[in-house]
């Protein structure tokens, strides 16, 4: 797999999507939905990406699934510490949530 790179096919458009759909739910929830908006915020680039060879031909496509369930107890378990903490355990909580994303990945042959 040397000589391999990723080309991500997440557009502008669908990330302003993103960002319209999370901004209502966050109003609609009272900030509830900041909690499992990283899951969604970050996968969703992600499963856009794929696996290109050396001569720019796609060969693989990057998969991540996280089932809500799991999201949601992450998320709850968070959503205390962040409170405990006042707030800082949330800078903590988007980078394990990328780690948690990235044990998730699967490549999926093309």
């Amino acid at each position: 797999m040397l000589g391999n790179r990723f080309l991500c096919e997440f557009t502008v458009g669908e990330a302003i999507g993103q960002l319209i759909i999370w901004l209502i739910l966050s109003i609609v929830t009272f900030g509830l939905a900041l909690f499992v908006l990283p899951y969604y915020f970050l996968k969703a680039p992600m499963n856009r990406t794929y696996v290109l060879d050396r001569e720019g031909y796609k060969i693989a496509r990057v998969s991540v699934e996280v089932a809500f369930v799991d999201i949601l107890g992450h998320a709850l378990v968070w959503l205390l510490l962040t409170i405990v903490t006042f707030g800082l355990a949330y800078l903590i909580y988007w980078p394990a949530v990328i780690k948690r994303l990235l044990n998730a990945v699967e490549l999926k042959q093309l």
